[in-house]
């Protein structure tokens, strides 16, 4: 899965729009889903290599001096259509799209074949028994599979946070903290008084 600080626009999705219709023609969807792949590992790549990221994003490098690089970078490294890829957004000087552009093609691969991407945070690894339960009941709620990606976050206090796409559904004992604190702010013990049905006493 590709993150993103800043998601696709409508410019970075017209590049991913014919990328996709190409492999789609040339190769369906088992050539989609590996050029998925591909860019998922290529963007990986290139963030552990901040050096080489910033030169493909660079727009001082003329895209001629560009072009000699990056062919001898990555050609026979990645798919034939990802370097094409690479080479247009450097002829249009759109260098700094390619990441995004990337995470476009992957938004539509994933909407395509009836895939969601889930990303589940608990403060400890869940086990495999329960993340297989929890795909399941994922996948009977969104009615799409899901792709789980399972992450550790020592500052939770317990409780599993849930975010899909822009959505996150959070059930951390943090947050029930902090909305109880809400509550109580204010108004908020009257509420609770009444809610409780008067067991809460002055």
């Amino acid at each position: 899965m590709i993150r993103l600080d800043t998601p696709p626009d409508a410019i970075d999705r017209v590049y991913a729009k014919g990328l996709f219709a190409l492999a789609e023609e040339k190769g369906g969807r088992a050539l989609l889903e590996e050029l998925a792949g591909e860019f998922d590992e290529l963007v990986d790549m290139l963030r552990a290599q901040p050096e080489l990221e910033e030169f493909i994003a660079s727009l001082i490098v003329g895209s001629k001096v560009k072009e000699v690089s990056l062919r001898k970078i990555f050609e026979g490294r990645i798919h034939q259509y990802i370097l094409n890829l690479m080479l247009l957004l450097n002829i249009k000087e759109r260098d700094g799209r390619f990441v995004r552009v990337a995470a476009a093609f992957d938004e539509m691969v994933q909407e395509r074949f009836g895939k969601v991407e889930v990303d589940v945070y608990t403060r400890l690894p869940i086990p495999e028994d329960q993340l297989t339960l929890l795909k399941n009941r994922l996948q009977e709620k969104l009615q799409r599979e899901p792709v789980v990606y399972a992450y550790t976050d020592e500052t939770m206090l317990g409780g599993i946070r849930i975010r899909v796409g822009d959505k996150l559904v959070d059930a951390s004992f943090r947050t029930r903290l902090r909305n109880m604190q809400e509550k109580i702010g204010g108004d908020g013990l009257a509420r609770m008084r009444e809610n409780a049905g008067g067991a809460i006493e002055d």
